[in-house]
């Protein structure tokens, strides 16, 4: 696809930053809209709805965290990408962010070129998903519908943002092989977009949350695996 098939939406409460983010992703082709609150990008994403979201965290009034968890809410946006542009790198920062639902976390300043590079590999790999077979696979109480990027456990659909989809999808396409985090890493988030090193084990804590603890082994030092039980 063309940078013009892409729509994305900038939200900061700083107007200095949506002028300048937006004007460099405008020169490369991208259709861009901006929100100066979280309240305004959810009014936004209802006209219409983004490829792309580049948030802050911190704003007045709803935060960036809150404002991703609330965007996650909404099923229109599951193959939505939500990325954190903030200038707030800390740990726990980016946990919370992934808690929340983000794809990404790419921390300020940057520059301009390494933006746009991530934004790229961003949007290719949403392509890539998009454009895959359908293929549905069951495991036990567990119904993996691919294309419709649905998980069902028990008659009952999961909450699954795109991020733990992959990863489950990538655990359960070699039941009982194990993962190492350097292939998990390439596979769902990309040698070229580079994000913190706890970015997996917040993953697999929250599938696990929601698919059953006895579901992903891990191995320590090496990695995870999908047991078909």
């Amino acid at each position: 696809m063309n940078p013009d098939d892409y729509h994305i939406l900038l939200v900061d409460d700083d107007p200095d930053i949506l002028e300048f983010v937006g004007y460099n992703l405008a020169k490369e082709g991208y259709n861009v809209s901006k929100a100066s609150s979280g309240l305004q990008a959810l009014k936004k994403v209802k006209e219409n709805i983004p490829n792309l979201i580049l948030l802050d965290v911190m704003m007045p009034e709803m935060d960036g965290i809150e404002t991703c968890d609330k965007l996650r809410n909404n099923p229109d946006l599951d193959h939505t990408i939500i990325a954190f542009l903030t200038a707030r790198g800390e740990d726990y920062s980016q946990v919370a962010g992934f808690d929340a639902g983000a794809d990404d976390y790419i921390t300020k300043p940057i520059k301009p070129k390494v933006l746009t590079s991530r934004i790229k590999a961003l949007l290719r790999r949403q392509s890539g998903a998009n454009t895959e077979e359908s293929k549905s696979t069951v495991f036990g109480d567990l119904a993996i519908d691919q294309e419709q990027y649905i998980v069902m456990q028990n008659g009952e659909k999961l909450d699954l943002p795109r991020k733990e989809f992959e990863l489950l999808t990538l655990l359960t396409s070699r039941p009982g092989k194990v993962f190492n985090r350097e292939e998990i890493m390439d596979k769902i988030w990309g040698n070229d977009v580079i994000v913190g090193g706890r970015t997996i084990d917040v993953h697999i804590r929250k599938l696990r949350e929601k698919i059953g603890q006895n579901k992903i082994k891990t191995l320590k030092g090496v990695g995870y695996k999908f047991e078909d039980q």
